[in-house]
């Protein structure tokens, strides 16, 4: 049985958390895009943690860790973040990296900085983690896979080959330093004696998981809107954010994923440049973000204040369906607790005509939201767990959304903690 736990937004919905949550009654979870560009935060038993590359299951002692050949692998972040929750008595968790996934190479990260550099005040708001010219450089034909570590004659010529390539536009577009061959056959090396012990055949591991009738539960990094092919283009991420693409980062064939839970929250907010039609600025902003999440919005990643904004029903029904939604699980809607009135984007005014289909991103640039306010609960939720003993008003607000996304919220998380949830039926 394979779940998917995906974003409908710009990401920074609570997936980390309702991974964390569900991998309680999973055996396997895999990373299957993106790289260590976005953070997922997870309050539990043994602290407060921001992931990057591992998957939010690995605080499960029972799960085994996998990290998809879809992923971006930058192998000294893993190796640190694997330190970095060990160090806090957090068991060592079992860890499967794809033998076909790639790596994120140093060059990747100067390529990403010399470019938002060049870029000035028309760059694309990158956390300069090195995904897009990692992602350029894998469709190209020129990415180091893991396999390939352990073909020293392979690995000679290649990285010769590539240091050619690139010095041409170190030395001639940014004006910088060259990069050494030989620097980087010693990076190499160093990368292959760290990922040795965890490097084997994902797609063959899953398939025999597969057999043995195990759950499985794969893990998408930021959302729907952030897709290459169906977000807010070209203010996107490089890899496909989707579900569907849970079946190739991962290795699975599609018609195993039955269960897609799209993560959505209560309100809107979003890293980084791009349309943002619910956008909300000043005081009003300020006090959603400073309430916001556990501890503010801000990224977990970069530490950037997340732009803030109401819920938008043109997004997250377009964000449900692009990812083949099951479920919803709702999240934070604990945060809301404070407003009288609570407005909800339900429309899109574009060029004096109002559309509740989410458009593309030069006719996105022009829409208007129209606004409808329901009343708010004006009191702490947390601590419920039954939906029926939510405020009416909530409960209102909650169906209110349902009503307008078309899908079913199946979950709903009022606190930061893995038993602050709710179950519906």
């Amino acid at each position: 049985m394979v779940k998917a736990v995906v974003g409908a937004n710009w990401g920074d919905e609570g997936k980390g958390k309702i991974t964390d949550m569900l991998a309680e009654k999973a055996d396997i979870i895999v990373r299957f895009q993106g790289g260590a560009n976005a953070g997922h935060t997870i309050v539990n038993n043994y602290g407060k943690f921001a992931l990057h590359t591992l998957p939010s299951g690995v605080f499960h002692s029972h799960t085994t860790s996998v990290i998809g050949n879809g992923v971006a692998l930058n192998i000294p972040i893993l190796m640190k973040e694997i330190k970095s929750i060990t160090d806090r008595n957090v068991p060592m968790p079992k860890i499967l990296v794809s033998d076909r996934c790639q790596m994120v190479m140093p060059y990747h990260i100067l390529f990403d900085q010399y470019e938002e550099e060049r870029l000035g005040g028309k760059s694309f708001g990158s956390t300069k983690s090195g995904i897009a010219p990692f992602y350029s450089d894998k469709y190209a034909k020129i990415g180091f896979q893991v396999s390939e570590l352990f073909d020293e004659a392979l690995l000679r010529e290649k990285a010769a080959r590539v240091s050619e390539m690139k010095n041409v536009i170190l030395e001639h577009l940014y004006h910088k330093p060259v990069i050494r061959a030989e620097e980087l056959l010693q990076t190499l090396h160093e990368y292959r004696e760290m990922i040795a012990p965890y490097v084997c055949d994902v797609s063959a591991f899953l398939h025999e998981a597969l057999q043995e009738g195990k759950t499985i539960l794969l893990e998408g990094q930021l959302g729907t809107l952030k897709d290459p092919d169906h977000g807010i283009y070209p203010m996107v991420t490089s890899s496909s954010t989707l579900a569907a693409f849970g079946a190739i980062g991962a290795g699975l064939p599609p018609h195993e994923i039955r269960e897609i839970i799209t993560v959505c929250k209560a309100y809107s907010s979003a890293v980084g440049a791009g349309a943002f039609v619910s956008e909300i600025f000043g005081e009003e902003a300020d006090e959603l973000r400073r309430r916001g999440g556990d501890g503010g919005e801000f990224g977990a990643t970069t530490g950037r204040p997340r732009r803030m904004g109401w819920f938008d029903c043109v997004a997250s029904k377009y964000g449900c369906r692009l990812q083949g939604t099951t479920g919803v699980a709702f999240t934070v809607l604990d945060v809301l607790g404070y407003l009288d009135k609570i407005p909800v984007c339900v429309g899109y005014e574009i060029d004096g005509e109002v559309t509740t289909d989410f458009p593309v991103t030069c006719k996105l640039e022009k829409a208007k939201p129209v606004l409808e306010k329901l009343p708010g609960w004006k009191c702490d939720i947390r601590g419920i767990r039954n939906y029926e003993e939510l405020p009416e008003n909530c409960r209102n607000y909650v169906e209110f959304i349902e009503e307008r996304i078309g899908y079913p919220i199946t979950m709903v998380s009022n606190g930061p903690g893995r038993e602050d949830i709710i179950y519906r039926k």
